[in-house]
């Protein structure tokens, strides 16, 4: 399952890339809005530094608008990914968008019927919200799935990125259920790392070690 960064921070980015781990990274308006930098300017730089998808979302609400923001987008970077809502006019959008050749994350899926919807528009993406979907009283990873299920059934190339993700959790039963993309906040991506038994055996290593007298070097 390919990792991405949910952020729109190029500094923060650029401290988790040179782990060597990050595919890709997701920004939204939202998460745009909480940086200092003009918009243009931070995708630059994250597109610079991460060699795979970076998914730069539109601000329009008709398939018109929404197709030209993405075509201004898609003009920063090769690996731009324009993101659109799942909506009407945002999978005319899609439909449009890809057609042109260009990449297309379907975003705020909420039902395997929108997926169903956004995979026939030609999206490259789809993103569906597991933690909004918990948070509403559902099982966010019953979504996953059913997607799942529903793209191998036809063999659509969507690939399903799992997104709103909360926990360590929720990226174990993405990887388990098939998705094929979770995308995560910075300080989720830190976190997958730990586990207390981990720190344990290390430091009893070191203090045998320590003990031997021997050194590698």
């Amino acid at each position: 399952m390919k990792l991405f960064l949910d952020s729109a921070d190029p500094k923060e980015i650029a401290a988790l890339v040179a782990t060597g781990l990050i595919d890709g990274v997701t920004t939204n308006p939202s998460l745009a809005a909480k940086t200092s930098m003009p918009l243009f300017d931070a995708l630059r730089q994250i597109c610079e530094m991460v060699p795979g998808s970076v998914s730069a979302e539109v601000t329009a609400l008709t398939a018109k608008e929404m197709i030209a923001e993405g075509e201004k987008l898609a003009k920063i970077a090769s690996n731009i990914t324009i993101k659109v809502p799942l909506t009407w006019d945002g999978l005319m959008a899609c439909k449009h968008l890809s057609g042109a050749g260009h990449t297309v994350n379907v975003t705020l899926c909420f039902s395997p019927n929108q997926a169903l919807l956004a995979a026939k528009a030609g999206a490259t993406y789809i993103s569906p919200f597991i933690g909004r979907l918990d948070d509403a009283g559902h099982d966010g990873m019953d979504l996953i799935r059913e997607i799942r299920l529903v793209y191998d059934n036809y063999s659509f190339s969507t690939e399903i990125l799992a997104a709103s993700v909360r926990h360590a959790t929720h990226v174990r039963a993405c990887a388990m259920a098939g998705a094929d993309i979770a995308t995560l906040p910075p300080a989720l991506f830190r976190s997958l790392i730990q586990h207390p038994l981990t720190d344990k055996g290390l430091a009893a290593f070191m203090e045998d070690w320590k003990r031997s007298g021997q050194s590698i070097l």
